[in-house]
């Protein structure tokens, strides 16, 4: 079986690659491949005739967005499109990623896949035109919404991620402010993986959540990185309103992952069972 692995400098993408060993994985990092080069793109999925195409590409810098909608759609909707319209060619089954950030957060109970989107940034809509697309061109298609994705490689296009940025900012002695008012469920890419690969193999085609099991706050993911750690850092819980982000976030944001139940495949397992993995392979504990 035959992959192109699109954003392959990634975390989820490096955890991609560790979990599906044993199939034939092409990567193509953003440097040797910019899916809004369109013609390049065609060339190169032309050229290798991959069985499954994954996306893990994305703008997803959420405050950058706000001011440049114009790119944030075209990588986040216009590529998204055209990779759409390339696996149908190709007779490829297309992997593309999406966010809980397509939501409003006006519910206090999970999102469940049928719920209705309302983003509130540019990010978000730009992400669900994306899904728009995939659903509506694309003929064999994992569309999978996920939240608050950390990885043993990092985010290349955030310099991090939130656990190693939490770290960092204890070990310097920092004073760490961090929002207590919006409600998540952070992912460890692993697992996702992990899901991802199962999901595969059932050619049950359509939409899903994929997520570590239940939820905290930002604070509170902070409050385990930190306790789990066994270290002593200056936190202050604080509100959405007062860190004063340029986009909008959901306030309640926690995926269900009703459809991938329904195909056969059980939950992820807990948050901070995953964290706890994590800081370990990372060699913190």
């Amino acid at each position: 079986m035959k992959v192109a692995l699109i954003g392959a400098n990634g975390q989820l993408a490096y955890d991609i690659l560790r979990v599906f060993d044993d199939y034939e994985m092409i990567g193509f990092t953003h440097a040797e491949l910019d899916i809004t080069h369109f013609d390049e793109l065609r060339d190169k999925m032309g050229s290798l005739k991959p069985d499954i195409i994954i996306n893990t590409a994305a703008y997803h810098r959420v405050d950058e967005c706000e001011d440049y909608p114009d790119r944030s759609f075209l990588v986040n909707a216009i590529a998204v499109r055209e990779l759409a319209k390339i696996s149908v060619e190709m007779d490829a089954v297309l992997v593309h990623f999406s966010t809980d950030y397509v939501f409003g957060g006006d519910k206090d109970t999970p999102y469940i896949e049928t719920d209705m989107p309302m983003p509130l940034s540019v990010y978000g809509t730009s992400k669900l035109a994306g899904e728009y697309f995939v659903r509506s061109i694309a003929r064999r298609f994992y569309l999978i919404r996920t939240c608050g994705l950390y990885g043993n490689a990092g985010s290349s296009g955030k310099g991090g991620n939130f656990v190693e940025t939490m770290i960092k900012l204890a070990k310097a002695g920092k004073h760490i402010r961090v929002v207590s008012d919006q409600i998540v469920t952070p992912t460890y890419t692993y697992d996702l993986a992990v899901k991802i690969k199962e999901l595969l193999k059932t050619d049950s085609y359509g939409l899903y959540h994929i997520t570590s099991s239940g939820s905290c706050s930002w604070y509170e993911f902070a409050s385990e990185i930190f306790n789990m750690l066994s270290v002593s850092a200056d936190i202050e819980p604080i509100t959405t309103e007062e860190f004063g982000a340029k986009a909008r976030r959901p306030s309640y944001s926690v995926l269900d992952n009703e459809a991938l139940r329904k195909v056969g495949i059980s939950d992820m397992r807990e948050w901070k069972e995953a964290l706890g993995d994590y800081l370990k392979e990372k060699g913190y504990i």
